[in-house]
């Protein structure tokens, strides 16, 4: 890639060998406040016009980002090819707004994804580490004892190769031109929200938000700051690491389309879409169906300590007030339908799963464990292998295409029955969003094994949506409570009152779970 784009630069100027994307919006009226989600997610970077009043979603670009797997395990992307498509997709939203101004952008992102650049020309110096990657998975596990308490206690994380700490130390280790920039101090490291501010603003402004920084596995949740004794002991320096600041913070300005707009509204994707949510509140709940399985449970104020394989979080910081949240993620939802398109031409479309799952009773004794990366919570172990299991003559791909739906809800209720236990508060009901949320079996099928009904929403871009308010509460454009008011309920699932039998079925789950820890 040639010389760094500034971020007043065109859509023009996106180069001709990166795949633009259909945009989309809706006829265009008059409309007061403004202000631009964008949503830069693992498979694509999505730029969102939304009305604050009002929460309406008015216009949307869409660009797919690829990646790429150099070995078994191993994910990368190309930062730059996400920083020249979100210049587009904003681009194309102030071309959208026309002369009505635009407040300003939130930023939502894909949290542990690393990017190494050099400060002079915001150049990445390597392809970015992606949050699935497993490269690190046999660091991570070689760990110390006392290094792994040390970093659960202070970072409410589970050291693993999912977060960003060892994903910086490999790239410092292997990249040649890391250890020549350091010693002149010239590298920089961060996140990709981290990487798209400090692009945006011309290097001006180096810096992420707490949401962000607490998924490093180098960021003390209490004291709200890097920990120096976690970055000595996995070899971070500190120095290359961003000014860490509340999610509602004044990140700078960008200059897109000619305008001038504060970037303000800061928060990683599943915090984003709590937000989103409207779970603002101690004990309410969402989850996220997107290339991963995430479960946030908002718990206030209070910082509740997991004792069962899911990790404590930072929710969101607003007003000079910290919420905290459990979290769950399971590494595999959305990628498990993409690969029976994709890896077995088992469909055409993601769609089709929804229809071929119904066309069957039950998945007819065939079990799925979506373990095509490990599995992450509760069971962290980076060397479980998907299994698919219960196969016999009369199995057919419709068998198999349910019983990948299954999983995903089996997934979530692994997440669920630990918060519950570690919380000591019943969930009574969850707000679902993300792809696969539009799957009429799978959020009915969702509710019945969980237990609770599951809410989805009429605006399903939550993640984008929670950027949207978290930017329109910074700018005083909307309070917080008329954040709660704008989300509407499109349709409620409810569970079937057969607890016995989806018990049951989860029980077979378990068991098919332990035999891929094998």
């Amino acid at each position: 890639m040639g010389a760094a784009s500034e971020a007043e630069a065109s859509a023009e100027a996106v180069p001709a060998d990166f795949k633009i994307s259909a945009v989309c919006g809706i006829n265009k009226g008059k409309l007061m406040k403004y202000v631009i989600a964008l949503d830069a997610g693992t498979t694509s970077v999505r730029a969102f016009l939304f009305d604050a009043d009002t929460g309406k979603l008015v216009h949307g670009v869409q660009q797919e980002v690829a990646q790429s797997f150099p070995k078994p395990g191993w994910v990368e992307q190309d930062a730059n090819e996400i920083y020249y498509k979100a210049v587009y997709a904003l681009n194309e939203c102030v071309r959208f707004a026309g002369d009505e101004p635009v407040a300003g952008i939130g930023i939502a992102n894909q949290r542990e994804t690393v990017v190494l650049w050099d400060v002079r020309t915001g150049e990445p110096i390597a392809p970015a580490v992606v949050w699935q990657c497993r490269r690190t998975s046999d660091y991570c596990a070689g760990l110390s004892d006392d290094t792994k308490s040390l970093i659960r206690n202070r970072t409410g994380l589970i050291p693993d190769a999912y977060f960003s700490a060892s994903k910086i130390r490999w790239l410092l280790k292997n990249v040649p031109e890391a250890n020549r920039l350091l010693k002149e101090g010239n590298l920089r490291a961060g996140t990709i929200d981290c990487y798209l501010v400090n692009k945006l603003t011309k290097g001006k402004t180096f810096a992420t938000d707490y949401t962000n920084a607490c998924r490093t596995m180098l960021f003390d949740i209490r004291k709200l700051c890097w920990d120096g004794e976690i970055a000595q002991r996995l070899e971070v320096p500190l120095e290359i690491l961003p000014e860490a600041r509340p999610s509602d913070a004044l990140m700078g300005e960008a200059v897109i389309g000619g305008k001038h707009i504060p970037i303000s509204g800061v928060l990683g994707d599943q915090q984003a879409a709590l937000f989103g949510q409207g779970c603002l509140k101690e004990g309410e709940g969402k989850i996220t169906y997107g290339t991963g399985l995430f479960l946030l449970f908002n718990t206030g104020e209070k910082c509740v300590a997991s004792e069962r394989g899911v990790l404590t979080t930072i929710g969101y910081s607003l007003s000079g007030k910290t919420v905290y949240a459990l979290e769950g993620s399971a590494f595999n939802a959305g990628s498990s339908v993409q690969w029976l398109r994709d890896g077995l031409g088992l469909i055409e479309t993601s769609a089709e799963s929804e229809r071929l799952a119904e066309s069957v009773s039950d998945c007819g004794g065939v079990c799925f464990v979506p373990a095509l990366t490990g599995l992450g919570a509760p069971y962290w172990n980076s060397d479980a292998r998907g299994l698919l299991s219960g196969i016999t003559r009369s199995t057919t791909r419709a068998h198999i295409v349910r019983a990948v739906l299954e999983s995903i809800a089996y997934s979530a209720r692994d997440l669920t029955d630990c918060m519950q236990a570690d919380s000591g508060i019943c969930l009574r009901q969850l707000k679902c969003d993300g792809g696969a949320s539009a799957n009429n079996f799978l959020m009915g099928f969702q509710s019945d094994v969980l237990g609770v009904s599951i809410d989805r929403p009429v605006e399903r871009e939550s993640t984008a949506l929670g950027a949207a308010l978290m930017c329109a509460v910074s700018r005083e454009l909307v309070s917080l409570d008329e954040v709660r008011a704008l989300r509407k309920t499109e349709r409620l699932f409810t569970p079937s009152d057969d607890r016995a039998y989806f018990d049951k079925l989860f029980a077979d789950y378990r068991r098919a779970v332990q035999r891929s820890l094998l």
